[in-house]
């Protein structure tokens, strides 16, 4: 199958670079979050659940010097593999890189709570897992795997398509980009122009969705270049979510499951040149097999899901999250609520203290500054944030540890942050407020320069205080 040489290529080049991103967000933020003085420590996770419901080479290390270590050696390997280093020089390194790649981000994942609770996480572990069978630049490439890989990306697709028409009216009335800009997790640099396109546009982008996702997808299987076209379909369809707001790197790993709909036809601008030959070991032919065989019975309980009335928009259905079921966006919501932490000095409360605000690095917050572009990097807190203000009251446990990191003035939970306006000492006293944001009309945003326009909703949580020493 030399006519996927350039794609496997350039598959795995971009599957590493995902990893690099996923391994960086690692080594920055788990340790705040999770590490043994986190918002959610993985030293309670694994004293209450198996090992076997979730495995992970954490039960046995669930310290902070452990979870740095993982993180810095993926950030190592993910280069490596970035580098062609390990193909070139045979199967077994390259097995070999990818398989511990995967089991280090699976023992991230596993351990990860509510702070890995993303589909794009078991999609990495899902994708990173077949990628270990590969092969090396010597090998011709599987049909077989490039048909798994086409196989994840079409459940990846129907299935946000089917979650979405069996979901929100607004998806059926064409409305749902009325708002989806404005009240998506966490929107971007162009994220307030694309709201403000004209209603046909967004009905029009509607219409667009439900062909990608439900339509295009049955195409990924014909032969070519009828796979490419539709391969080619969905990267333009990707890179439109990914210039309107900030998903992860849900699209951009997305984008790389389309490459193998592509034959090198397409892709032969990449200035490298395949092995004059190109064989494959029995063994490797053979383990192909038993692979294949095992996706189509693993594959069982997602198509069922599926077809369901009851779809669940996305899960693993064991604990490798080997074949699972994806989803996104079955429901929008209408009005967009954010909660502002605030922090005052003052040693009594008064009508008239002085409240200082801390500044979040991604999500909104102050209505003059822009919505950044993170993605394809993933702030989780700012994430968890966003769900978190769907009540209108604190329902989660590592809310309040955020709070009480505030008030100790916690140099690890304050690097979550994009600002501290307590530098010299901690806070007496914080609040969160609850605050309706609307991205201001374009006449407002001349007038003011401000992107969002907030009014206050009340009081989310608190005053409280921590104790002095």
């Amino acid at each position: 199958m030399a006519e996927y040489w350039y794609s496997r290529w350039l598959f795995e080049r971009a599957l590493a670079a995902i990893y690099l991103v996923a391994f960086i967000a690692a080594a920055t933020q788990f340790v705040p979050l999770l590490g043994e003085r986190g918002l959610e420590p993985v030293g309670r996770w694994v004293q209450q659940v198996p090992f076997r419901a979730s495995p992970s080479i954490f039960y046995l290390f669930p310290h902070d010097i452990a979870f740095r270590v993982c993180a810095w050696a993926g950030i190592a390997l993910a280069a490596f593999a970035l580098s062609t280093i390990p193909q070139q020089v045979g199967p077994w390194l390259s097995a070999a890189t990818w398989a511990v790649l995967w089991v280090l981000y699976l023992s991230f994942v596993n351990v990860g709570q509510t702070f890995y609770g993303f589909g794009w996480e078991i999609l990495l572990c899902e994708v990173g897992f077949f990628t270990i069978f590969a092969g090396a630049s010597r090998t011709a490439p599987s049909l077989w795997l490039i048909w798994i890989w086409r196989w994840t990306l079409f459940r990846l697709m129907f299935g946000a398509g089917l979650i979405k028409l069996r979901g929100d009216s607004c998806w059926r009335d064409f409305t749902c980009l009325n708002y989806y800009f404005e009240t998506q997790p966490m929107p971007n640099a162009l994220s307030w122009y694309f709201h403000w396109m004209p209603h046909g546009v967004h009905a029009a982008g509607v219409a667009i969705n439900h062909v990608v996702e439900v339509l295009v997808p049955f195409a990924y299987f014909l032969p070519q270049p009828f796979a490419s076209v539709a391969g080619i379909v969905t990267i333009l369809f990707q890179l439109t979510l990914i210039v309107s707001g900030n998903l992860s790197w849900l699209n951009w790993l997305t984008l790389v499951l389309c490459i193998p709909l592509l034959d090198d036809r397409w892709l032969t601008w990449i200035p490298i040149h395949p092995p004059a030959s190109l064989a494959a070991a029995p063994a490797y032919s053979a383990a192909l097999y038993v692979i294949s065989a095992g996706v189509v019975l693993l594959s069982v309980k997602p198509v069922v899901n599926m077809l369901s009335p009851a779809q669940m928009m996305n899960a693993s259905f064991d604990a490798l999250h080997l074949v699972n079921t994806y989803g996104a966006f079955g429901s929008i919501t209408r009005d967009r609520f954010e909660i502002v932490l605030q922090g005052t000095s003052d040693t009594a409360l008064a009508d008239d203290s002085r409240w200082l605000e801390y500044e979040f690095k991604g999500k909104p917050g102050d209505p003059a500054r822009r919505p950044p572009q993170v993605a394809p990097y993933h702030l989780r807190l700012d994430w968890l944030m966003w769900f978190e203000a769907m009540s209108r009251g604190p329902q989660s446990d590592w809310f309040f540890n955020l709070l009480g990191g505030l008030l100790r003035g916690d140099r690890e939970t304050i690097g979550l942050l994009r600002t501290n306006p307590f530098p010299d000492a901690p806070p007496r006293y914080v609040r969160a407020q609850y605050y309706r944001y609307r991205f201001t009309t374009p006449e407002q945003h001349r007038q003011t320069g401000l992107w969002w326009d907030r009014q206050l909703v009340g009081t989310f949580y608190g005053p409280v205080s921590g104790r002095r020493e």
